[in-house]
């Protein structure tokens, strides 16, 4: 991702956002899709877990809770690193998790594989959908699971009306509806097989591939 555009990133995922979602998480726990994820994460007793745009990290706890040994939280938004870091103390599990600022298709090559991979409503917010999945699955041992917006005809526009307004706005970040096939097919290129594909209501639908 360009620098202008990690730095609109950073402006909507900041240190307010991060607390907000800290806040909810430690109301509610998982929610939504997130626990979606986690069920289609299967069995992680013992694994790595490679959290991309985690934000709070707070998948990747309860992918500790659920036997995972070690988690990592790559985030883009430098935003979100304090929220992280008191989650995880409070958790007890700080020792176990790893926290890092950057982009994982530039920073790919600094970033060790990991038994299982999640981007949790990540892929819609990256420009290049085939770079950022292919990076992913390049990483994953085991098992990838991803959460994207689902192929609507409304959502198509309603996200052009969303981004008309970020553009008023002078605001470089865009909301992207990547083809299910570009996502798909860029981890599948790297040798996972999609395993399934669950709709969560008329927006979202998550995905996993394994090796």
């Amino acid at each position: 991702m360009g620098g202008c555009c990690a730095t609109d990133y950073r402006r909507m995922f900041s240190r307010r956002s991060a607390e907000s979602d800290a806040r909810r998480y430690r109301r509610r726990g998982l929610t939504g899709t997130a626990r979606e994820v986690v069920a289609l994460a299967g069995d992680v007793r013992g694994a790595s877990v490679l959290d991309v745009g985690g934000g709070v990290g707070a998948i990747g706890l309860e992918l500790l809770t659920e036997g995972a040994d070690h988690a990592t939280n790559v985030e883009l938004s430098s935003g979100y690193e304090d929220a992280a870091a008191t989650l995880a103390a409070e958790c007890g599990v700080a020792g176990r998790v790893e926290l890092r600022i950057g982009d994982l298709v530039e920073d790919r090559e600094s970033i060790a594989s990991h038994d299982v991979v999640i981007m949790h409503r990540v892929v819609c917010c990256y420009p290049d959908a085939d770079a950022l999945v292919g990076a992913a699955a390049d990483l994953t041992r085991r098992r990838l699971v991803l959460t994207y917006p689902q192929e609507r005809a409304w959502l198509r526009l309603g996200l052009g009306g969303a981004n008309a307004f970020l553009r008023l706005r002078r605001c470089g970040f865009r909301v992207h509806l990547h083809p299910v096939a570009t996502i798909v097919g860029a981890a599948e290129r790297r040798g996972l097989r999609l395993e399934r594909r669950v709709a969560s209501g008329l927006l979202w639908e998550s995905a996993a591939l394994s090796r």
